[in-house]
């Protein structure tokens, strides 16, 4: 079993910044891939970022230049740094991890619990 826990989240004004994190903890053998997904209010989760084992990224076109995704392989940790946030950034963000494990030995997907983001005036 797989556990992400996320923190950061929070309420700023337009223009600010703000971190996320979120470390994966239980028996695991590798991180395939680490991303930030997000969701406002009445509509779909969307893909903010990505970044593969061998670091490369891909992003949302709404948040390229805004948003820098990274990750410590060491902690099991992908971080998002989000700047110049606006207010249409507003959603809860959850991050995703494809993990191969002990138990399951291919690449199997585990959400986090979401953390809030608010970005207003």
């Amino acid at each position: 079993q797989v556990q992400l826990v996320e923190s950061g989240g929070g309420s700023v004004q337009p223009g600010g910044s703000l971190r996320l994190s979120c470390a994966a903890s239980g028996s695991i053998l590798s991180i395939v891939t680490m991303g930030w997904y997000r969701q406002a209010p009445g509509k779909q989760r969307e893909l903010v970022a990505i970044v593969t084992s061998s670091g490369n990224t891909d992003y949302a076109d709404s948040v390229k230049g805004r948003f820098t995704i990274s990750r410590d392989n060491a902690k099991n940790t992908v971080y998002l740094q989000m700047n110049s946030l606006e207010p249409e950034d507003t959603a809860v963000y959850f991050c995703n991890m494809l993990v191969i494990t002990m138990t399951i030995r291919y690449p199997y997907a585990y959400w986090g619990q979401g953390t809030q983001v608010t970005v207003s005036s």
